[in-house]
């Protein structure tokens, strides 16, 4: 018996293996939008593992500090610190900024910490630890920046001592890590021109001008910051986190977040939008694929028209027939499966954002592909069954 599948893959290999390679395209991009997705939810898990915290500390009512805004005075530090089972405690600040390097446009987040304390990068890949008090940079190599190299932010420019790996926003932006004065000057403290224009509106109120001291003490707080966006902790081997952290909530009149609880924050609610978007890109994604297997394989079909009346005529049933369409279909997926994978994988170190691509993700879409042209090859195999074998006499 005649394999039509074989006999027509053999005859028409071109069309079949350049059709195959477009599907694995489209199944690349499905691969790569999941990639995505376990790469935003591993850079949130990769943030928080390196933060070197057990505790978040920050404004209460807030989900700070990476899904919501949060400011609190450093000197909650002091007091955390005499809290039973706080073994260290270390302010930080987050802020995500603009900078100009090299004559381009680069975007970072910007983290403020205390040399030796919580929040501080673990390890290094290169160069040494901060250990000045000022104008001293740790980068992420995603930034591209070099040892030695200077940066500028803002009024002051850093020189760059170490270099780190994976330490990066949950969106994906490359972390800068500066002393903690440095960084509060940045985000908090206002730049000359904007004191100015404060100095000369609060002059003119008369409401600052008739009580005196008052004038002096505004601009006085606009000189000077101590606020962080969050203090990170560390507690002592055999102490629950859980109730370390309803003490605090109950006592500080803070809100303080255990590692499970941010991590939940941001996977949840942080990245729950992008999440949703992804879904909907697989869906559509895997729509398109079914219904260019689908037609595809249905046009073949149909050119196949009298090979196909020939087989019932002598002898062939529907079981063979439908077997070799769907044998069509499969090896179609099986092509299209391989290049997408070998695509993804290739172009994946090429995007911005880090593409995680794991083996049980390849499995399920493998799966999914075969089921995808299984089904597709449904509507060929009805038209094949409904071919009249009188037509191999009469065409």
């Amino acid at each position: 018996m005649i394999n039509l599948a074989s006999r027509d893959i053999l005859h028409s290999w071109g069309k079949f293996v350049f059709t195959g390679a477009g599907l694995g395209l489209l199944i690349g991009v499905t691969l790569t939008m999941a990639g995505v997705y376990r790469g935003m939810v591993d850079d949130a898990q990769a943030m928080i593992n390196n933060a070197g915290a057990d505790l978040w500390v920050v404004q209460q009512d807030t989900l700070g500090p990476y899904a919501e805004p949060s400011s609190i005075h450093d000197d909650v530090a002091r007091d955390l610190l005499g809290q039973q089972g706080v073994l260290a405690v270390g302010n930080v600040t987050y802020l995500t900024m603009q900078i100009q390097q090299g004559g381009k446009d680069m975007r970072i987040m910007l983290v403020g910490v205390e040399q030796g304390k919580p929040g501080e990068p673990a390890y290094l890949v290169a160069g040494r630890p901060i250990t000045r008090t000022h104008y001293e940079a740790l980068a992420d190599i995603k930034t591209g920046l070099t040892l030695g190299e200077r940066i500028q932010i803002r009024r002051h420019s850093y020189t760059v001592v170490g270099l780190t790996r994976r330490m990066v926003s949950s969106s994906g932006d490359a972390m800068v890590f500066v002393p903690l004065k440095d960084a509060q000057e940045v985000q908090f403290l206002k730049d000359n021109d904007a004191l100015l224009n404060e100095r000369a509106r609060t002059a003119a109120n008369p409401a600052f001008n008739r009580v005196p001291g008052v004038l002096d003490a505004v601009l006085a707080g606009q000189t000077s910051s101590h606020m962080v966006n969050a203090v990170l902790v560390r507690i002592k081997t055999g102490f629950d986190d859980q109730e370390l952290a309803r003490q605090i909530r109950r006592w500080k009149h803070l809100q303080a977040y255990t590692q499970e609880q941010m991590e939940e924050i941001l996977v949840a609610k942080l990245i729950a939008t992008s999440a949703k978007q992804i879904f909907m890109f697989l869906v559509i994604l895997s729509i398109v694929s079914a219904a260019i297997v689908a037609f595809i394989i249905y046009t073949m079909t149909l050119n196949k028209i009298r090979e196909i009346a020939v087989l019932k005529l002598v002898g062939a049933g529907n079981q063979t027939i439908s077997g070799m369409i769907l044998q069509q279909a499969l090896g179609l997926g099986l092509i299209g499966f391989l290049v997408g994978k070998t695509a993804a994988t290739l172009w994946a170190p090429l995007f911005p954002k880090y593409v995680l691509l794991i083996p049980g993700d390849a499995v399920r879409g493998f799966l999914l592909v075969m089921l995808m042209c299984s089904l597709a090859s449904l509507f060929a195999i009805r038209a094949a069954l409904r071919i009249d074998p009188a037509t191999a006499i009469g065409g």
